[in-house]
């Protein structure tokens, strides 16, 4: 009677995880949220709308952009973190959501408090001067900021952001040192750069690439390990500084907890969609690379950038106001 009751029990409880596995496979029933922690009309926004109309005709569900913006991303970040793991909602991230670990007092945990999908590109930034800092490369640079520290000014979209982030990473890796300009936003940051008020400025080919063309700013070099696609003759800082990285980047990950088997779905639909011819055109008429990965990866990148920017910001003492 013993051994008999015992079978069936076990038959129910396999019979239960079958049935829960069927129900999973059949994800998805309805709509899925997409949330982008930033207002619509910037980088992780256009980024996630180029991957959901092709999400949707995928599923054959809709894969909606729920914009949630405010507090550097970290408010739509912990409504994905908090959400039900059930698939129905997925966030898609920028690099500043590293940073925000070492800026914000989270209420989830940036690394394991999440099911990660995949990384899907990385751009990286442009060292510019203005035409009147006397340096005509890197080095000439890092030399003279360190013959007048202070002297030199750089701007940045906003205390904490990326660039301001990249640059202070920069001047901890010289021994140099710059006079922070924060700004709300690029467009004002980029006026007075192009108007001599500013001498230093990080930021996109997006934005920089017409100017550096027409001679209004000089570029040093690129904030990444390896040299730009769209720019194969300027050097990356990594080259002259080994350990250097400061890209921007985007990735899309799902509550913890969320069925591997989604996750797993998910990560082959980003890497077929970013096979795409007209996806990468589009990616990389921004400077951007597609970059797939796995999820074990794209954790383990998430990983690093949080120790690296902790690191800078507890070195530079950046505060939020």
């Amino acid at each position: 009677m013993l051994v008999r009751f015992r079978i069936l029990t076990a038959c129910a409880i396999a019979g239960v995880a079958l049935q829960a596995q069927a129900q999973r496979m059949k994800w998805p029933e309805r709509p899925v949220r997409v949330i982008v922690p930033f207002p619509a009309g910037g980088t992780s926004d256009v980024v996630a709308r180029l991957f959901t109309p092709r999400l949707s005709e995928e599923y054959g569900q809709s894969f909606v952009v729920d914009n949630r913006p405010g507090a550097g991303g970290t408010i739509g970040a912990e409504i994905a973190a908090r959400a039900a793991p059930d698939g129905y909602t997925v966030a898609m991230v920028p690099s500043s959501y590293a940073a925000a670990a070492a800026l914000y007092k989270l209420p989830y945990d940036p690394v394991k408090g999440i099911a990660p999908i995949s990384m899907i590109q990385i751009v990286p930034f442009i060292l510019v001067v203005q035409p009147s800092v006397k340096a005509g490369h890197l080095k000439e640079l890092i030399e003279l900021a360190r013959a007048q520290p202070s002297t030199l000014n750089f701007s940045s979209p906003g205390t904490g952001s990326t660039p301001h982030l990249a640059a202070e990473f920069f001047q901890q890796l010289t021994h140099s040192k710059f006079t922070h300009v924060p700004y709300k936003g690029d467009g004002q940051a980029l006026a007075d750069l192009l108007g001599g008020q500013i001498h230093i400025n990080i930021a996109t080919a997006v934005l920089l690439g017409q100017h550096i063309k027409s001679g209004r700013v000089r570029a040093l070099g690129v904030t990444s390990t390896r040299r730009s696609r769209s720019l194969p003759d300027l050097p990356a800082i990594g080259e002259i500084l080994p350990g250097f990285a400061a890209d921007g980047w985007s990735g899309i990950w799902a509550p913890a907890g969320t069925p591997k088997e989604i996750v797993s779905r998910l990560n082959q639909s980003i890497g077929r969609i970013l096979k795409v011819p007209e996806v990468q055109e589009r990616l990389r008429s921004i400077d951007a690379e597609p970059t797939p990965s796995s999820p074990e990866e794209f954790v383990r990148f998430i990983a690093a950038e949080v120790a690296k920017w902790q690191k800078v910001v507890v070195t530079a003492n950046i505060k939020l106001n």
